[in-house]
């Protein structure tokens, strides 16, 4: 007979739901797993998981069944072995077995929901096995509060947020890599659907929840992604006060999606409400554990590391911020989430549609020269992923610009006109790929350069 597991391995599984490392789902077996009290924790329906058994060795895994449904088990090794399985309640004991000499070996259990405990074993053999097991994973469904996927449940409504809910209220548990998160950086205006379908959903799978955030505006993003996501809900939250920021509903509904995007808007805006709340914190957990943050126009302004801040001063304008290195619309703040695959970058948007070129160059001008520019055009997009992968959609262009050895930083002082030559521009497009750690791309590269003395300051006369 098994026994029930003991205060403190239960302690243990408490640790581990409330610190979030439950939510990343494990991939590889940790010993000591010898016994159900040292259990592996974060098994995760249809993930496999690879280990190894030696002689006089157990492996014990953990997992949490939310609903009544069919548990299945594969458990693959080499032909050579002969490596067994036991499925247990919390208590009792096994409710089923797998112990043929087949490979890989299989079953299934007709299960209530609850705790379940999985013991592997070698009858013979010693080495290699992989372990995969699908269960029902996914929220219990419903309203008043949906399931708890190592957030607890979900908060009441603060009084004056105005949310849009489409899909389940139930918080969908993904299977996600932690440290694997990307970001989509969107140029504005029409928005990009193969971005969203093509790039995101093939990144944290179909079924998850989805959060759209702005401070402005309403529900116009539920319908679009719930299809191209074929996710199992988008909420919307406006957001437009820090005391909003700082509710528990927001912080929930975040940190428990698998992807959050920002509306546009104004990201001094965002920054005014946002900066320093638990909005922010829970923005930056679901980039950790792996899932995708990104935004358009403004949204894409916060994915950088150095932003573009005119926080109630009009925006600036090509034409004239090249006349004065220091002029008085140029600002920054400090970045709003760290993307470690966008260190020293900076963003833009609405690119050729408004000559920004000019401004996006002086904007780098403020910051050493390892800095870059990520400039996007409307309808475009670039998905990066946390090796620095990116690749382009859309029917826009996005530009990286960025010093190299030729480039001259000629004049660059408050009050002058800025003279700046020979600065890198790779022009992407659809299907284009840039490496954003190794520089390497498909775009085509030219250099421009900058002279604010005259009317016409590009060369060449048209740098785009």
């Amino acid at each position: 007979m098994k026994t029930i597991k003991t205060i403190q391995a239960i302690s243990l599984a408490t640790f581990f739901s409330i610190s979030g490392c439950a939510n990343a789902c494990l991939t590889s077996e940790s010993e000591s797993n010898d016994t159900e009290a040292t259990a592996d924790l974060g098994l995760c329906s249809n993930t496999t998981v690879a280990g190894n058994l030696s002689r006089n060795d157990t492996d014990w895994f953990e997992f949490e069944m939310n609903s009544d449904g069919t548990i299945n088990i594969s458990l693959d090794h080499h032909s050579r072995d002969d490596f067994d399985w036991d499925l247990y309640r919390s208590s009792g004991s096994a409710v089923a077995s797998g112990a043929s000499s087949s490979v890989p070996e299989t079953g299934s259990y007709q299960g209530t929901a609850g705790t379940y405990f999985l013991k592997l074993s070698r009858y013979s053999g010693r080495g290699w096995y992989d372990l995969t097991v699908t269960f029902d994973q996914g929220g219990s469904g419903g309203g008043g509060g949906g399931s708890d996927c190592g957030y607890g449940s979900r908060p009441s409504v603060p009084s004056g947020l105005s949310h849009w809910l489409t899909g389940s209220s139930a918080d969908s548990c993904a299977n996600l890599q932690s440290g694997d998160g990307a970001a989509l950086l969107m140029g504005g205006g029409s928005d990009v659907d193969a971005s969203f379908s093509n790039r995101v959903r093939p990144h944290v799978g179909t079924g998850v929840d989805t959060v759209i955030l702005r401070t402005s505006g309403s529900d116009g993003y539920n319908d679009y992604l719930m299809g191209l996501m074929q996710a199992d809900s988008v909420e919307t939250l406006l957001v437009d006060t820090r005391n909003l920021a700082n509710s528990d509903y927001v912080e929930w509904v975040v940190q428990s999606a698998e992807f959050v995007f920002i509306a546009g808007g104004d990201q001094s805006d965002y920054l005014n409400q946002w900066q320093g709340t638990k909005l922010q914190t829970a923005l930056q957990s679901v980039f950790d554990k792996g899932g995708v943050i990104g935004g358009t126009s403004a949204g894409m302004a916060l994915m950088a590391s150095s932003i573009y801040d005119p926080d109630g001063i009009s925006g600036a304008v090509s034409d004239e911020v090249v006349t004065d290195f220091c002029h008085q619309t140029i600002n920054f703040s400090g970045g709003f989430v760290s993307l470690p695959m966008l260190t020293n970058s900076l963003t833009d948007t609405h690119f050729a549609e408004r000559d920004r070129l000019g401004r996006s160059t002086v904007f780098m001008g403020h910051h050493s020269n390892s800095h870059y520019s990520i400039s996007a055009d409307e309808n475009s997009a670039i998905f990066v992923t946390a090796n620095g992968s990116g690749v382009v959609d859309g029917g826009g262009a996005v530009y990286v610009l960025r010093e190299q050895t030729s480039t001259q930083r000629t004049q660059l002082q408050c009050g002058q006109p800025v003279i700046y030559e020979d600065v890198l521009r790779v022009k992407l497009q659809s299907s284009d790929t840039y490496n954003f750690n190794t520089h390497n791309h498909t775009g085509s590269a030219s250099s421009f350069s900058i002279d604010g003395r005259n009317n016409n300051f590009y060369t060449p006369t048209n740098p785009y």
